[in-house]
């Protein structure tokens, strides 16, 4: 018999945390997940991709009806209820972190309510949320802690003020006016939001892009496509150098845009310029675990850490922060966590990157899948890419919905497919035709044989399918 408390210790009930208790559990390992967070549910549900959709959902619709007048409709007195808005979110939050909460408290594990510490590498002090402590031992472990909003030094931020997401989540009243800082998913999504609402939204990202990281043609696409609504300005490729009141009570933004000093206001600034790994309490250093210059937990393809009892899985160790990589990576961990002590047979499992999926919920939205063109040439690959724009397309010329296109990697030699993208309408749900082709080591060939219904969205993969062939 064992003298430690558990096989298998999960520091953090997200959804990577989640899956990874589950899938432990599964393997027939004594189980405890800790959880210090004032509400369980993890960042995705209670603060993250679910609430942040049900908001975005309300300015689409806000932003469809403007539009109505190009179908021929007519419609006038729209008002919005922001109070309403927040409400109808935190009812489906509730239902959604309600289901987690059971799931967490089922009984197949140990759930302790607080906030964990590494004494040894084998040993977690828990401070409880409701007084005392706890000291835990361990064969083995999982660190899934999340992240937190990264702070940025830029002179005058803190002294002026900010909002960050969890703000503008909550908030039942909205400023007329908001400067968003940055131009990342989280940034763009929320900028989509306040203006789809008819507030002025003005974005101002360092890089000289939207979606750092992203094809230069994606990220331009999307600049274009919502840079000209009349209350949305953005400017990328900037210097941020101070921040203040002015003398009418607004935060005002002074940055170097094009050689240019430049200053803009507004009654709110929202920093979205990032978050960072949540391990500041972990103790990580004191065990030997090595921290990125990122602040990422040091991991390899298995989810091991250094120490290889420890594994880590979800945004506290990346490379991709998305919600299904963080599921994934949990359950790899507690597979081969259950292979090194010996309670499962078998090889380590290494995760696979290929089908790496990124969306965003912008107006147009944005899709990607595998390997960016950026990505492929760095990597020394032999390949083509095709692209089809959607004011060319049948359905979407339909739909009133022009912006944007789609584009297709293939393999120079194999044709098989190596990635896609899409800028428009629906893009998060037409990646997916792209992930199921790409599972199955389709070639743009064998892509084509899969019929199309017409008129769809869907059909306009076809056409750089066809550019494709060899």
């Amino acid at each position: 018999m064992s003298s430690f408390s558990y096989d298998f210790i999960v520091i953090g009930g997200g959804s990577g945390g989640y899956a990874a208790a589950r899938s432990a559990c599964d393997f027939g390992m004594k189980v405890a997940v800790v959880d210090g967070s004032e509400k369980l549910g993890g960042l995705c549900i209670l603060r993250g991709c679910m609430p942040s959709k049900a908001l975005i959902e309300s300015a689409n619709r806000a932003r469809a009806i403007r539009h109505s007048e190009t179908f021929g409709l007519s419609v006038s007195g729209l008002s919005v209820d922001t109070k309403a808005i927040i409400e109808r979110k935190r009812e489906l939050i509730d239902d959604f972190a309600s289901y987690r909460t059971e799931q967490l408290q089922s009984g197949r594990f140990d759930l302790y309510r607080g906030h964990a510490c590494f004494v040894d590498d084998h040993t977690l002090e828990v401070k409880l949320l409701d007084g005392g402590s706890e000291k835990l031992s361990f064969r083995s472990a999982c660190i899934a802690t999340g992240s937190v909003v990264k702070e940025i030094p830029i002179r005058g931020l803190s002294e002026t003020g900010y909002w960050i997401s969890d703000d503008i989540l909550e908030a039942e009243t909205l400023p007329e006016s908001v400067i968003v800082l940055g131009g990342g998913a989280i940034a763009l999504e929320m900028a989509c939001y306040l203006e789809g609402l008819g507030k002025e939204v003005t974005v101002i990202q360092r890089s000289d892009q939207l979606l750092s990281g992203s094809d230069r043609d994606v990220a331009d696409a999307l600049k274009g496509a919502i840079e000209g609504r009349s209350n949305l300005d953005i400017f990328v490729g900037t210097t941020i150098t101070e921040v203040k009141r002015n003398a009418s009570g607004q935060k005002e933004v002074f940055f170097q845009h094009d050689g240019e000093s430049k200053s803009v206001a507004a009654a709110e600034i929202l920093q979205a310029l990032g978050r960072k790994p949540n391990t500041h309490h972990l103790n990580l250093e004191g065990i030997g675990i090595p921290v990125a210059s990122s602040g990422h937990v040091v991991c390899d393809h298995y989810q091991q850490t250094v120490l290889p009892h420890i594994f880590a899985a979800g945004d506290v160790c990346g490379p991709h922060e998305v919600v299904h990589i963080a599921i994934e990576q949990g359950e790899k961990a507690a597979e081969n966590a259950a292979i090194h002590l010996e309670m499962k047979e078998g090889a380590k499992r290494k995760i696979d990157y290929r089908l790496k999926l990124l969306g965003i919920f912008t107006d147009p939205q944005v899709a990607m899948v595998g390997l960016t063109e950026s990505e492929a040439k760095e990597q020394g690959l032999d390949f083509r890419a095709a692209s089809y724009p959607f004011d060319d397309h049948g359905k979407s010329m339909i739909m009133g919905e022009l912006h944007g296109f789609v584009k297709l990697l293939a393999d120079s030699t194999t044709g098989k497919l190596l990635g896609g993208a899409v800028v428009g309408p629906e893009a998060v749900e037409l990646i997916h035709e792209i992930v199921v082709a790409m599972n199955f080591g389709a070639t743009a060939s064998e892509f084509l044989e899969i019929p199309h219904y017409h008129p769809t969205l869907s059909e306009i993969w076809t056409y750089p399918a066809e550019d494709l062939i060899l």
